[in-house]
């Protein structure tokens, strides 16, 4: 079968490998489509495991399945999460699911970015979902990435009324644009220096964006709060000026989400004295569990949330690298998704 081989960042191959057997309870799933994440554009962060197939918000067919898979059938039209959690660990017990030791360790293989993929049975049977005809295989790569915004604005628990700040206007800010909305926020205000993304913001429901190198977001923010600031700020952007600005337009007992890693190596300096009287809080947030994709997979299929407006380019596997490039150069895209 047909891979797309990850060795650079720039260096994407497609390479023959053998068609992943499976275990008794297990299924092989014939990969339809499978979204590029920011992640795997990172390259600090993944080519230290290179060369290797990446890839991990696919959807897809079962074509086969072990002797011993209940719940699910050859034809089936599934999501398939990457990583599971055991579900009975420390971690686990107190809603920490991707904290677990086995969370990362459940993946499927080799990756999404294949015409096949072994589903182990953690992983099909704790967090595979049968798609609803209303989604389709590309609406449905969304469920991991609307997952993990579900997680952080359920984490940062948005009040009635509140006002939201999402500085990264990208696929995951306009994710958050729209959650934030349907989670009870009054204001949301989109920041980017683009304004592509800031024009696709306003489709998800921001009402008021801000480029910053035309306007003062604090400013913008202390005027549309009655100079209070932000009640929650999502920074989306792996830019430590973008956190710096963030802690700037929290209010007084605000909510900082870290929704973005910095490089390696790159610290914020923050003075646990103002953070003391400012009562302002720091909440990260990574990954998603089986819990928020089903919530995804929920709002997707009911219309709330519009996921094919985020897709904005579509490659063939054999394009990967070309779907790569696009993804990290491209100032006028959302979303790119590669189709087998």
């Amino acid at each position: 079968m047909k891979v797309a081989m990850y060795y650079e960042q720039k260096d994407i191959r497609i390479e023959d490998i053998p068609t992943p057997a499976i275990g008794d309870d297990e299924a092989l799933v014939e990969m339809k489509a499978c979204g590029v994440c920011g992640s795997d554009i990172m390259d600090w962060y993944v080519e230290s495991r290179a060369p290797l197939v990446l890839g991990h918000e696919p959807t897809g067919i079962i074509v086969k399945k072990g002797n011993k898979v209940k719940g699910f059938d050859v034809g089936d039209r599934v999501f398939v999460h990457h990583h599971v959690a055991c579900l009975k660990c420390h971690y686990c017990l107190h809603g920490d699911y991707t904290l677990c030791k086995k969370f990362h360790e459940t993946n499927i293989k080799p990756g999404g970015f294949a015409e096949f993929f072994r589903v182990p049975a953690p992983n099909l049977q704790i967090d595979t979902l049968t798609l609803p005809d209303t989604v389709s295989f590309e609406e449905g790569t969304l469920i991991e990435p609307v997952g993990c915004c579900i997680s952080a604005i359920e984490k940062c628990r948005i009040r009635s009324g509140g006002t939201v700040v999402i500085i990264g206007a990208g696929a995951t800010g306009l994710i958050h644009t729209a959650l934030a909305k349907i989670y009870g926020a009054a204001k949301t205000i989109a920041s980017d220096l683009f304004d592509y993304r800031l024009n696709a913001a306003k489709q998800f429901g921001a009402d008021l964006t801000v480029n910053p190198k035309e306007e003062n977001l604090a400013e913008v923010t202390k005027a549309e709060t009655g100079g209070r600031g932000a009640d929650l700020v999502i920074v989306t952007a792996p830019s430590l000026e973008a956190y710096r600005t963030g802690l700037s337009i929290c209010r007084r007992g605000g909510k900082l989400c870290v929704f973005a890693p910095t490089r390696p190596g790159e610290y914020l300096q923050v003075s646990l004295k103002e953070l003391f009287l400012s009562e302002v809080q720091i909440i990260s947030s990574y990954s998603t569990s089986h819990l928020e994709t089903r919530a995804a997979l929920d709002l997707l299929a009911s219309g709330k949330l519009d996921g094919e407006k985020l897709i904005t380019h579509r490659f063939r596997l054999e394009d990967a690298a070309k779907a790569f490039e696009t993804a990290l150069e491209s100032k006028e895209s959302l979303k790119v998704v590669l189709l087998s």
